[in-house]
């Protein structure tokens, strides 16, 4: 039984996953933190830990294993809590159990679990793709002081220049306006004859143009190619569900309204409480359904959920 894939998924979605006659895994929100002797940044993220006396079945674990594994809820209980057993001869043993992107336990001399979480994963989702990262530190040098030392023993002092007036400046001038305003007389004359030049020859082509429409016959020489079209099969184990619906004309309906906003939404079928799952979208990759699912909890609806089941 892969034991810590399945408290790994639960994880994700859930603050507590209890596993029966052994324990609980808790996750608590930390908010983002800078550590100010290294700059290093942290962002938000869900610190795990494990309470020994929390051990009663809530049935969240059990009937996650029971879908995922297409067995009944008896047969999941039953499986379960023989791994457990497994587990504590393990560390009754003196063995420390690593259980994979969680954390490890072992027994210590007081015969009490004792739980060295994992640092290599994440599980709030809505700090997805975020790292930790170090700023370098920002270096800032005053040079006032030196500045001002400088223009003490160096003062600067600003003299206004005196020119004398040329009177040729006068006349330069004038037969500068004189010849800018013939150039744009020019340039106006010459520019009104290229307009009613294009003017003239648009005409023409436009008359020679309709001639050739009027005399012209279409003949199809061969029917065009048979259209094809490539219809998408939905796959994946991931599933964003959008709702569950105890009328099915209502679950058809959320499915057209999710459809019109752009989604590649469906039916995934009746669950075991007799409701119709609509779904935004099916992944096969559980990465790529985790950030999605994160951007339609930010943008569209926070309620929505990740179930991994295999359709058939």
């Amino acid at each position: 039984m892969q034991l810590e894939t399945y408290i790994s998924d639960l994880l994700y979605r859930y603050d507590c996953v209890t596993i029966p006659e052994l324990g609980a895994f808790l996750t608590t929100r930390v908010s983002a933190k800078v550590h100010e002797s290294t700059n290093s940044f942290y962002p938000p993220k869900k610190i795990v830990s494990f309470n020994e006396q929390l051990q009663h079945n809530d049935g969240l674990l059990s009937s996650y294993i029971a879908e995922v594994e297409k067995v009944p809820y008896e047969v999941a209980v039953q499986k379960l809590s023989k791994h457990v057993k497994s587990v504590k001869s393990y560390l009754i043993q003196g063995e420390t159990l690593t259980f994979k992107s969680i954390g490890e336990l072992v027994l210590n001399v007081n015969g009490k679990i004792e739980f060295n979480p994992s640092q290599h994963i994440n599980y709030l989702t809505d700090a997805f793709g975020l790292s930790q990262f170090i700023a370098p530190n920002i270096s800032r040098e005053v040079y006032k002081e030196a500045v001002e030392k400088i223009e003490e023993a160096t003062p600067i002092s600003i003299t206004p220049e005196k020119r004398k007036s040329i009177p040729y400046l006068k006349y330069a001038a004038i037969a500068v306006i004189a010849l800018t305003i013939g150039g744009f007389s020019a340039s106006n004359y010459f520019s009104n004859k290229i307009d009613a030049h294009n003017q003239i020859a648009q005409e023409e082509a436009n008359q020679q143009l309709d001639a050739k429409v009027q005399e012209a016959t279409f003949v199809i020489d061969s029917p065009l190619p048979a259209a094809t079209l490539n219809v998408e099969k939905l796959h994946g184990s991931y599933h964003i569900v959008a709702g569950a619906f105890r009328v099915e004309a209502n679950s058809e309906k959320k499915v057209q309204q999710l459809k019109d906003q752009g989604f590649n939404a469906r039916k995934i079928g009746v669950n075991k409480y007799g409701l119709h799952e609509v779904v935004y979208s099916s992944h096969s990759d559980r990465i790529e359904a985790l950030t999605t699912l994160r951007k339609i909890k930010r943008e569209h609806n926070s309620e929505a959920w990740l179930l991994v089941k295999t359709l058939n």
